[in-house]
């Protein structure tokens, strides 16, 4: 009887420590934010300094770091299900925003990834990879400071975007680069780690 109470209170505790969100890596335990590693300055809301043509501004997500050696096909997945509304194929600025249903609906962005492997208006699941970490040659051709992905999770609708041709499948933005003060940041995003933690 001991044994089995000891169990129980395991199991439950187990499941009430685990975010109902999925890590959007390949780590060990995907539910556990501690197996998720991010880049020296790629903690949410840290001032990013102006560089030519961006001005400085807070970082509106997480920079993840590439989570084993695999530098050909390191998935990416998304964090929960989801319809992706918007593809950006422009070499290390690639991305895809995914729009999740939710009481409040929410958005997440995947940016600086390649090998995009699904379409607007996909649905994707978490057990699905969305796309891949850039490999050497492109790392070798965008440069290394792309060795991670940006992830980025909306409280707002994002922006509207005209498509153009070099960019046929983007129809939103973020807020990422008009973010210039600590209460803006709040308003247009959740702190991914600790909504992962959910």
């Amino acid at each position: 009887m001991f044994k089995t109470t000891i169990l129980i209170f395991t199991l439950l505790f187990c499941n009430f420590s685990e975010s109902k969100y999925e890590l959007p890596v390949k780590t060990a335990n995907r539910k556990s934010i501690n197996t998720l590693s991010l880049t020296k300055i790629g903690e949410f809301g840290l001032v990013r300094k102006a560089r030519p043509t961006v001005p400085s501004h807070y970082h509106t997500g997480i920079d993840i770091k590439r989570p084993t050696n695999n530098y050909t096909d390191e998935a990416i997945f998304p964090i929960c299900e989801g319809i992706v509304i918007s593809k950006r194929q422009d070499g290390p600025y690639a991305q895809l925003i995914i729009e999740h249903e939710g009481n409040p609906k929410f958005w997440t962005v995947y940016e600086h990834i390649a090998g995009i492997k699904v379409n607007l208006h996909d649905l994707v699941k978490p057990s699905d990879p969305i796309a891949r970490f850039m490999n050497k040659a492109e790392l070798n051709k965008y440069g290394w400071q792309f060795d991670h992905f940006h992830f980025e999770v909306l409280k707002k609708y994002p922006i509207r975007l005209n498509p153009d041709k070099s960019k046929p499948e983007r129809f939103f933005s973020s807020f990422s680069l008009i973010c210039f003060t600590e209460e803006k940041l709040n308003e247009y995003f959740y702190n991914p780690i600790e909504f992962l933690k959910e």
